[in-house]
């Protein structure tokens, strides 16, 4: 094996169409993403490599195509310079040049804001040229091994389908009480959430009394048809707003469009991306290093560390606690209530029922949904003591889930090496 330029082992073309000009046909439209299109006409009909040089996001990637095709105009067209001194396995360099694209990229590309590949650069990198009977001989290894790969892959993908099945699972279970079946049947003295409701009630009401909060207005009854499941019955159905009380952030500034508040302030402020990055296996909100001044704090508010805060707007019913002392926009509602478990059992079933949250979000470019529809949320109560077990199970279930997720990564990195241990073989011989 020795380096070769580029250059002296492929013809380069740069393609022809625009991916704004391209008409759905039955021929292959190449372009610089994964994904291929089509077209309703060709340039080429031949094997060649299709090499991503002028799209940031997918520079250096590369396509092998055999057949009759057409390329994006942000592409490279390689195909073998000279048979007789370098003849080429084009599928073999398909592998070869996936296995180099890191370095190729980072040797060949120009530019900051936008980078690209010339052709004048990439033809004078050099990579390792094989002689032509390794290359048939190895890329009927590759074959292989991209077979067993794609096999691997299907069963990986199978298996973390089933993982987000068995989490959906575990959480419906536990809204419906089944998670909890044994523990009631052991605990049939538990006092029974219609209970826990009027509690809440009376400290709503107190809390109005001493303004702190201002009168709600009432929710709805709930109707028979509105009831999605049954429940076990200790529990109570409930709007969402009874379980405690909901309340928008009051700021309607974004660092991003009012700089000028944010420069040089002092209170931590959390946006609706940081509560979106809050997932289920870690209830911590990021904060940002960019601080509330006074002047932005008098149209805010300080909300304490441990808020339950959901958002409706953006990336709807997405949810996180407060990991300190914080402001957060009127795109980010904050909750309380009696008890910490409360706000813990309610994320789980926003977790659950995201999808049909996001249902009532109209069909515009920025989704949203308001305050009263968090409220009118049908809800599914259990009994104080209860809610503290659902939740210690569902952690203890996600905790062995999550140890299922990471043995699964383990699989899809190993599946991932496969090609690459092959090649490095190739390139050591």
């Amino acid at each position: 094996m020795k380096k070769v330029r580029i250059g002296d082992l492929f013809e380069l073309e740069k393609g022809s169409l625009q991916s704004s000009k391209c008409t759905a046909g039955k021929y292959d439209f190449i372009t610089a993403s994964k994904e291929w299109k089509t077209h309703n006409d060709y340039s080429h009909d031949t094997e060649a490599l299709i090499f991503a040089a002028m799209a940031s996001g997918s520079l250096g990637r590369i396509h092998y195509v055999n057949g009759k095709f057409i390329t994006s105009d942000l592409c490279y067209i390689l195909t073998p310079k000279d048979s007789e001194k370098y003849p080429i396995n084009l599928e073999f360099y398909h592998f070869v040049f996936n296995s180099l694209r890191d370095e190729i990229v980072k040797n060949t590309k120009s530019g900051t804001s936008k980078e690209s590949i010339n052709q004048t650069n990439l033809k004078k990198y050099e990579i390792p040229y094989f002689d032509i009977a390794q290359q048939n001989i190895w890329i009927e290894r590759l074959l292989q091994t991209k077979l067993i790969k794609e096999d691997l892959e299907e069963g990986i993908q199978t298996q973390q389908q089933l993982l987000k099945k068995l989490r959906q699972s575990i959480l419906q279970e536990a809204i419906e009480g089944k998670l909890t079946s044994e523990w009631r049947e052991q605990n049939s003295d538990v006092e029974r959430a219609s209970v826990l409701l009027e509690k809440i009630k009376q400290e709503k009401e107190q809390l109005i009394k001493e303004k702190k909060i201002k009168k709600q207005k009432p929710l709805p009854p709930i109707n028979e048809d509105e009831v999605p499941f049954e429940i076990p019955d200790s529990w109570v159905w409930c709007r969402l707003g009874d379980t405690g009380i909901f309340e928008r952030g009051k700021s309607k500034h974004r660092p991003r469009n009012d700089y000028i508040l944010f420069k040089d302030g002092i209170y931590p402020f959390v946006q609706t991306g940081d509560v979106a990055q809050s997932k289920y296996h870690n209830y911590k909100i990021n904060t940002f290093n960019k601080k509330y001044n006074e002047f932005g704090l008098s149209q805010s508010r300080l909300w304490k560390k441990g808020t339950f805060c959901i958002t409706i707007a953006a990336n709807i019913a997405e949810t996180g606690f407060l990991d300190i002392d914080a402001c957060f926009p009127d795109s980010v509602v904050g909750f309380n209530s009696i008890d910490i478990h409360i706000p813990k059992y309610i994320q789980y079933f926003f977790i659950i029922s995201k999808e049909e949250i996001e249902k009532y979000a109209p069909a515009t470019a920025q989704k949203n949904i308001n305050l009263g529809i968090i409220n009118e949320l049908i809800f599914p109560l259990p009994p104080l003591s209860e809610m503290v077990e659902i939740v210690k199970k569902i952690e203890s279930l996600f905790a062995l889930c999550d140890k299922l997720e990471i043995e699964i990564q383990s699989s899809k990195k190993s599946s991932e090496q496969l090609i690459q241990a092959v090649l490095k073989e190739a390139f050591e011989k």
